[in-house]
């Protein structure tokens, strides 16, 4: 082998052995995959959105109704839930009576649940507060009923904060409310396992530019947290230390609003999903891919 063709092959060989080993990475621009358009007026605000891969069913849960006593004396609130096909297509709705901050799969036991506002109970002691687990029947379609968990538990923190699962650790990250504060829980733990800070100055943030409460466990390694920079309309990346990991830069035509910082998002099915209210009679939930990782 001349020198020629032995530099080609080697160059051969370093190109594919650097593309075996290149590291996952966060796309610099999201990728739209799906969009769901919201087939009826939200009851108050929508909040979450989650997946279900048994039925193919995505679920979107609305907001910001308290649970208190209707005309019988039962103790609900009017926030329902939605059920839509894995093509974004209307499936029903139902009233499980919760105030939802955040829904989603829990494969660990095979099921969807809901954690509530004022899941704290930092707000006061209010009915219908904490994590329920939700019921989908045989052709996938939400019931109204809902089963408690586990009730308000102070270690989640203030009373606004939309709690995202970790399945693999079996906790929660909670974001704190006006912070750069993530509080980590479990659920028979009176008090939070820690804390960590997210890095906003790496990220060229501050606290107001961003989601007030949330931020979306993705389940990717070194990628584990995802949140909504509203006024920069990007999502940003960190991992579980806090360590800024990057960008990923939303559609410039997007228009996003003020209530963006406090509802409107979600993690599912490998997609960060924002409400696109100004799109459609009653606004539009948007899918979008932000690592190269994401299943």
């Amino acid at each position: 082998m001349n020198e020629k063709r032995w530099l080609m092959a080697m160059s051969a060989v370093l190109a594919i052995t650097f593309n075996l080993q290149a590291p996952a990475q966060v796309l610099p621009e999201a990728v739209e995959s799906m969009r769901i358009p919201l087939a009826n007026k939200p009851t108050s605000r929508p909040m979450s959105v989650a997946y279900v891969p048994d039925h193919g069913r995505y679920i979107i849960a609305d907001g910001g109704f308290a649970a208190m006593a209707d005309e019988f004396g039962f103790i609900t609130s009017k926030s329902l839930i939605h059920v839509y096909d894995a093509k974004g297509n209307y499936v029903s709705s139902a009233k499980p009576g919760l105030n939802n901050k955040t829904v989603y799969f829990n494969p660990n036991q095979n099921r969807l649940e809901s954690v509530t506002y004022n899941v704290s109970s930092d707000a006061g002691v209010l009915p219908n507060c904490g994590v329920f687990a939700l019921e989908l029947d045989k052709e996938g379609k939400l019931t109204s009923n809902a089963d408690m968990l586990s009730g308000p538990n102070p270690a989640f923190g203030d009373f606004a904060t939309s709690p995202t699962y970790d399945p693999a650790e079996n906790q929660y990250y909670a974001k704190q409310m006006r912070s750069d504060k993530v509080r980590i829980v479990k659920l028979d733990k009176r008090e939070p396992l820690g804390e960590f800070k997210l890095d906003l100055a790496a990220a060229g943030v501050k606290h107001d530019d961003i989601s007030d409460s949330y931020a979306a466990f993705t389940g990717i390694a070194g990628e584990e947290l995802a949140l909504l920079d509203v006024d920069h309309k990007a999502v940003l990346v960190f991992d579980l230390k806090g360590k800024f990991v990057g960008k990923s830069a939303l559609p410039p035509g997007m228009k996003l609003r003020a209530n963006n910082h406090y509802n409107g998002h979600g993690y599912a099915n490998g997609m960060f999903f924002i409400y696109h209210e100004s799109e459609g009679e009653f606004g539009t939930y948007y899918g979008f891919r932000i690592s190269d990782q994401a299943k």
